[in-house]
């Protein structure tokens, strides 16, 4: 799997510390966002998932490192590429990066459930085949 979403987000006041420098958490936030950003592109609208397929995605792992800050103002680029996909699960490999810089690297493995029993639920074939392609 090669295909690489890029999404951009600017880094506000309200991301960063008393001394202008990205909380680590937001860099969570970021990728998250970039995920359902890339999966909406997809024509997943996980809405319309959870209240029509009683299906929602939950992170069951991540492992991430934090190489170099991020400041107010910053520009930021994250990619991500789903790097496998299952029936239930997907992993994805992300990247933040302020132009060519590396700033932020996450492997998120993450699972589709029923939204009432957070039981394992198969996701619709048409999402499966978007992802792996």
């Amino acid at each position: 799997m090669t295909q690489t979403h890029q999404f951009k987000i600017r880094v506000y006041y309200e991301d960063t510390d008393a001394g202008g420098v990205v909380y680590h958490s937001n860099y969570l936030n970021f990728t998250e966002r970039a995920r359902s950003e890339m999966l909406r592109e997809m024509g997943a609208n996980q809405t319309a998932l959870r209240l029509d397929d009683s299906l929602i995605f939950v992170v069951g792992k991540m492992n991430c490192k934090f190489l170099k800050p991020a400041f107010l103002d910053d520009e930021l680029s994250i990619e991500t590429t789903t790097t496998s996909a299952g029936k239930v699960s997907m992993t994805f490999s992300q990247k933040v990066l302020r132009g060519e810089e590396l700033l932020f690297t996450a492997e998120v493995k993450a699972g589709s459930v029923d939204a009432q029993t957070y039981k394992p639920k198969v996701m619709p074939k048409a999402l499966q085949e978007k992802l792996k392609s």
